[in-house]
C-alpha cells in the first residue's frame, strides 16, 4: 500500500503582516511550524505503516524553507518527502492550491490512499482535501474520527458529523481528512533525525507537472481574490472591582444590563 500525506508549514504566530496588493500573508521571516491538524494525518498514516506495511510519502507546497516540515515528517517515520515549489505557485487560493497539489501527486506516482488534516490554521477553509479528491477523480470522505477494517480493496471508517457519527466503507484509491483526536500524534525521534538528515527531498516545479500551463497556478489560477484580510483586534482592557459579595453581584448585574446582555424583568 502506498500512502500520500499532505502537510503544510503555517505561521507560528498570529502576528503576521498582510500584503495589501495581493491580500495574502507575508510569510518571509515569520516563525513557522507544521500545521497542527496535519500531525493527526501523519499519525494515521504511520499507524497504516505499522499495521499494513504501507509506504509513506509526505507532500507539502511552499518556498524552499518548507522542507523543514518534511524533515520533521521524516523524524516521525515517513519514508519520502516531496516539495511542490515554484514562484508561479505563489498566491494561490484554496482551489489553485488543491489543483497544484493534485498535479504534484500525479507527477509523483499512484497512491492507494491520501490522508489530509481537517484544515489549516492559517486558512481554516477545510476545503483542500475535498477539492484535491475531485481533481484526482477519486472518492473521498471528510471528518474521519476512526479507522475500521482495512482490506486490499477498501477501508471502513467512522465519520463525525454535527448530529451523529456514521460508518462508511470507501474503495481504494481514495482520500480522507481526519479529525483532531483520531490518534495521539507522536513526537519526532532524535534517532530518526540523525538517520534521515541526508535523505533526499524531491522538488517538483511547474516544469515537472502534467499540466504546465502557468495560468492554472498561483494567483493566475485563483478564481477568488481576497478583498480584505486583517488580524483580530486585541481587547486587553480590564478593570478590577472591590466590595462585598452582594455589592459585586449587583454591580455585575448592572454592568451586563447596561450593555444589553440582560433584561431586567420588572
Amino acid at each position: 500500500m502506498k500512502i500520500a500525506v499532505c502537510i503544510k508549514q503555517v505561521p507560528g504566530t498570529s502576528q503576521v503582516e498582510i500584503d495589501p496588493a495581493t491580500g495574502v500573508l507575508k510569510r518571509d521571516g515569520v516563525e513557522s511550524k507544521m500545521n497542527p491538524f496535519d500531525l493527526y494525518a501523519l499519525e494515521t498514516a504511520l499507524r497504516f505503516k505499522r499495521e499494513y506495511g504501507a509506504e509513506l510519502t509526505a507532500f507539502t507546497m511552499g518556498p524552499p524553507q518548507a522542507q523543514s516540515v518534511l524533515r520533521e515528517a521524516f523524524m516521525m517515520g515517513v519514508d519520502h518527502g516531496v516539495l511542490l515549489s515554484d514562484r508561479k505557485f505563489g498566491g494561490a487560493d484554496v482551489l489553485a492550491t488543491s489543483y497544484t497539489i493534485s498535479q504534484g501527486i500525479r507527477a509523483a506516482g499512484d497512491f492507494d490512499l491520501i490522508i489530509c488534516g481537517r484544515q489549516t490554521t492559517d486558512g481554516d477553509t477545510a476545503q483542500v482535501g475535498a477539492e484535491l479528491a475531485e481533481f484526482l477523480g477519486i472518492p473521498h470522505v471528510t471528518h474521519v474520527c476512526r479507522i475500521g477494517r482495512v482490506t486490499e480493496k477498501n477501508m471502513e471508517a467512522d465519520v463525525d458529523m454535527p448530529s451523529c457519527v456514521y460508518s462508511i466503507r470507501i474503495q481504494f484509491p481514495c482520500l480522507v481528512t481526519v479529525d483532531k483526536g483520531i490518534f495521539e500524534p507522536r513526537l519526532p525521534s532524535y534517532k530518526l533525525k540523525l538517520a534521515t538528515q541526508d535523505r533526499e527531498i524531491k522538488v517538483i516545479t511547474l516544469a515537472d507537472m502534467p499540466d504546465q500551463d502557468p495560468l492554472h497556478y498561483g494567483l493566475n489560477g485563483s478564481p477568488t481574490q481576497v478583498k480584505r484580510i486583517f488580524p483580530p483586534e486585541n481587547a486587553n482592557t480590564h478593570e478590577t472591582w472591590e466590595g462585598s459579595g452582594p455589592e459585586l453581584s449587583e454591580r455585575l448585574f448592572r454592568f451586563l444590563e447596561d450593555r444589553k446582555f440582560l433584561q431586567h424583568l420588572r
